[in-house]
């Protein structure tokens, strides 16, 4: 039986920074942003979005048939949670108005925590064929303002429906994982920011890499020949270009060549929103189908996930025949057209304009913007939510 992705929705803030204004105003050369690191643009999350309304807002974009009675099961992958013990699964069946007769709950294991919402799902739909899944990988990037890691910030969420029969991805059994207890980030509770490790993270993605995909070789006898395209985790597009480089010596000139092609499509809507954590291979999955339209039916993508820890995993799926219109690829391109562009103070002013810490009842006032849903505030110790459609009765 095939079990795979149906249908994929995207949501990213309205705002966004260009990294040329960022790199003048931090006193760098744009060149370190924009090819050091591979980044043009990078969304900047408003006080009234957080991870529960970047997934609502995300899985608003799927087709109108992909949430029906079949649905079972809603898992959101994310490392910026709102809450230490209430799931926002649960929060996004509410704004949703989905069946209530599902499975909702959160999976952590930083930027891995997608995929294994995917894994997950994909043996729920196998021991319940008649059954369909929501996962969401929904999260914002921040490092704080002049830090060494803020060119890598960014926000969204990718929302994918898992289904038997599916008609974007089928995904195959052939997923290894592999973890090592290593101490290259950590976001301890009630710290906004994360304690990071760059250079030794980088190097410890690359170390997965290469382990990873040897032993995929040796257990499932599979070539670089038999991928149209490989896809990996990007918390900035220029890691995507270290990971095919640290595999290229294993590869002949002529898959060389398509895989680099491929991966540059890949890397194109990340280069405009930025790293969104658990989403990051997700979004390189929507950028291939956007962008690259040599890709067809039939054709083998591999999928590289990793999250800080760590965890890495590769599997691998097979494009379907109506993959093309399983996306709305209009739709995100009026959705980045519409986007504000922030000068550097705006940028810094929102950046810091966040609901605060804590418990005390407090409120986001409204916003203008295309998103669906948004934060109102908190009131007895928990967030509350608007929905533009309910509120203009739509």
């Amino acid at each position: 039986m095939d079990i795979g992705i149906d249908a994929i929705g995207l949501f990213t803030p309205h705002w966004y920074v260009d990294l040329v204004d960022l790199a003048h105003a931090r006193g760098d050369e744009p060149a370190k942003y924009t090819i050091g690191i591979g980044q043009d643009q990078m969304a900047v999350t408003p006080a009234t979005q957080d991870v529960v309304t970047l997934a609502a807002n995300a899985a608003n974009q799927l087709p109108a048939d992909s949430l029906d009675e079949r649905l079972g099961m809603v898992i959101v992958g994310s490392e910026s949670g709102v809450d230490e013990s209430k799931a926002a699964a649960i929060s996004v069946v509410k704004l949703l108005h989905l069946n209530p007769w599902v499975r909702a709950f959160d999976i952590k294991e930083a930027c891995y925590g997608g995929t294994a919402g995917l894994l997950a799902a994909r043996d729920f739909v196998a021991a319940h064929p008649d059954k369909t899944a929501l996962v969401i990988a929904s999260d914002i990037a921040r490092y704080g303002l002049a830090s060494g890691g803020e060119v890598t910030q960014g926000a969204g969420a990718v929302a994918l429906v898992v289904s038997a029969q599916p008609k974007l991805l089928v995904l195959h059994d052939d997923a290894l994982a592999y973890t090592e207890d290593i101490p290259d980030f950590f976001r301890p509770t009630g710290m906004t920011v994360p304690v990071v490790d760059g250079h030794y993270s980088t190097s410890a993605y690359l170390d997965f890499v290469g382990k990873v995909f040897a032993r995929h070789q040796s257990q499932y006898h599979d070539q670089y020949g038999d991928y149209a395209a490989l896809l990996f985790h990007l918390p900035f597009t220029k890691m995507g270009k270290k990971a095919l480089a640290a595999l290229a010596p294993a590869m002949n000139d002529a898959d060389h060549q398509r895989l680099t092609e491929r991966l540059a499509a890949a890397s194109q809507l990340s280069r405009r929103i930025g790293n969104i954590y658990t989403g990051s291979l997700y979004l390189s999955l929507v950028s291939l189908i956007c962008e690259d339209k040599t890709i067809r039916s039939g054709d083998r993508i591999g999928l590289f996930s990793y999250g800080s820890g760590a965890v890495g995993e590769f599997f691998s799926g097979t494009l379907q025949p109506d993959f093309p219109n399983r996306i709305d690829q209009a739709g995100i391109q009026q959705m980045l057209s519409a986007r504000v562009r922030l000068n550097v103070l705006e940028y810094e002013q929102v950046f810091t304009a966040q609901l605060p810490l804590g418990d005390a009842d407090a409120t986001v006032p409204v916003e203008e913007s295309t998103a669906r849903f948004s934060v109102g505030g908190r009131a007895n110790h928990a967030r509350w939510y608007r929905d533009q459609q309910q509120e203009k009765g739509v």
